[in-house]
């Protein structure tokens, strides 16, 4: 599709699934869940900081009263929702073991835990969110790629470009090798191929006599599994982001996300924030807020999508058993599924999938460190004032009316405003999915983003995990945040070091 076609299509389609709802969003009353009174608190308490001497009042709780304040070590993010009930906790714990647990191919003599495949990327999903953390870009082409996946897609035909459009279809997948590249399949199957990435350097001068080198990645699909791979393939690495704080972020309302959209950038400041727009599991259209390009609408469905694509196992909201495995890849889906008719129609049940979610929900962001420390509040007015908050979005207070009470009403402290931005040349990825074009990228939450290493020495940043430190990151950044990054690298020594110590407290 040229890049006229495509903004037309994304322009039509953004005005009736959006326009429509703004009006409504960005009224003074759209936080239908609040009375007025709490109405004014909540607008008193989520305006941006303006003294920097100090630290914010309940900063240094990232995430209300679900916050995490439990010894920092390699098992930060593992923790639950600090203001579970204990039947919740149970509940949490039995959705801990499913994540950790390893998947086994059929027929096996363990019915319930059997099923992967044919194809996947992992038996377990801790093996890419590893200990619930960031996954890693492979640091050599030789190296195994586990906590890194591959997206397809090759040119849409115009069926595929109207399903694209209407929400039914995040991409146009390749005919034999699908959405995803897998790379490892049962016995007796090959795996699609393996992925190789090699690197080039890129030296950036920063002010002060400092040099970073950067390094840009090259992907490529060594020993295709099913025949040589399309010329006109598109390709875009993905690394596992952390878990931490999902269910916090689902219940944001999403007036809050919307008032920060400006698709037009009407207000000239060079940030034209979109929100992504996606069919749910039941044809209603919802504001996508997880995934690289926000194409998953809730938790669940991000959980479903993860099991299908990276596992190969069926659930309600994903039933197909055989993942991924497309109809040219017939060796693929004649082989034995794992549901069992007296566990459920699929391989991951109901209560199997709803576990997981509730899991998923409730891994707790830990505190903050240092709040009050004079190079961390330094490294805070650094963030403001070049232009990070932009998008970044510091802070929101959670429904009234979420269903889960743990998660309801809380003041959190993400950094991030849920929308996609055009991230400028050197992150694009040529690769359109949902609403989001090649260019674009959903911002991703900091909260938590200063213990990454503790978690995972090996973790990386950014979408493809490209960056190994926080400001090779920042450096990447381009397009509508190429004036904050500019900045950045403008400014003194101390300044740039004060913004890492700042990031590193988040």
């Amino acid at each position: 599709m040229n890049a006229s076609v495509r903004a037309a299509l994304l322009t039509g389609l953004f005005s009736l699934v959006t326009l429509s709802v703004q009006a409504d969003s960005l009224s003074p009353d759209s936080r239908e869940d609040l009375s007025e009174k709490d109405r004014k608190r909540v607008e008193k308490v989520i305006r941006p900081a303006t003294a920097f001497d100090k630290p914010e009042r309940f900063e240094r709780m990232s995430a209300g009263a679900t916050t995490s304040t439990k010894l920092i070590n390699a098992d930060a993010f593992s923790h639950s929702s600090a203001n579970l009930e204990f039947a919740e906790l149970e509940r949490f714990l039995l959705g801990n073991g499913l994540f950790r647990k390893d998947w086994v191919s059929s027929p096996s003599s363990t019915q319930a835990s059997d099923g992967l495949g044919p194809l996947f990327n992992a038996r377990a999903c801790q093996s890419c969110h590893i200990k619930d953390g960031r996954g890693h870009a492979p640091a050599r082409p030789e190296d195994s790629a586990v906590s890194l996946l591959v997206r397809l897609s090759v040119p849409a035909n115009r069926e595929q470009e109207a399903a694209i459009a209407d929400g039914r279809l995040p991409a146009a997948p390749d005919p034999v090798y699908g959405l995803q590249l897998q790379d490892h399949a049962v016995a007796g199957l090959n795996p699609e191929g393996r992925v190789a990435i090699t690197y080039e350097d890129m030296p950036v001068a920063l002010s002060g006599g400092e040099t970073v080198t950067l390094r840009k990645p090259t992907l490529r699909v060594a020993d295709p599994g099913f025949g040589p791979m399309r010329d006109d393939l598109m390709m875009s690495a993905r690394v596992a982001p952390p878990m931490i704080g999902l269910g916090l972020l689902e219940s944001v309302h999403e007036a809050d996300i919307l008032a920060w959209a400006d698709p037009d950038d009407e207000d000239g400041d060079g940030i034209s924030g979109r929100a992504a727009r996606v069919r749910d599991a039941e044809g209603q259209w919802k504001l996508g807020r997880f995934g690289w390009k926000a194409i998953a609408p809730t938790i669940a469905e991000q959980t479903a999508g993860a099991f299908s694509g990276d596992m190969g196992l069926s659930t309600p909201l994903a039933p197909d058993h055989w993942g991924d495995c497309t109809e040219a890849q017939a060796e693929c889906r004649v082989l034995p599924h794992g549901a069992q008719e007296r566990l459920g129609a699929e391989e991951v049940p109901e209560d199997l999938l709803n576990l997981v979610t509730f899991y998923s929900s409730h891994l707790a962001v830990p505190v903050r460190r240092d709040v009050d420390d004079a190079t961390v509040l330094a490294g805070k007015k650094v963030f403001y004032e070049s232009g990070c908050a932009s998008c970044h979005r510091p802070k929101y207070v959670t429904r009234r009316d979420v269903d889960d009470p743990a998660l309801r009403f809380q003041l959190i402290w993400p950094y991030t405003d849920m929308l996609l931005h055009d991230m400028g040349e050197g992150l694009a990825d040529g690769r359109g999915e949902g609403l989001a074009d090649g260019y674009e990228w959903r911002t991703p939450p900091l909260w938590g983003i200063g213990l990454t290493a503790t978690v995972n020495a090996e973790a990386t940043f950014l979408h493809d995990g490209r960056a190994r430190t926080l400001l090779e990151a920042v450096l990447w950044h381009g397009g509508e945040a190429q004036a904050a990054r500019d900045r950045v690298v403008e400014m003194a020594k101390q300044d740039r070091d004060n913004l890492i110590r700042f990031l590193e407290s988040l």
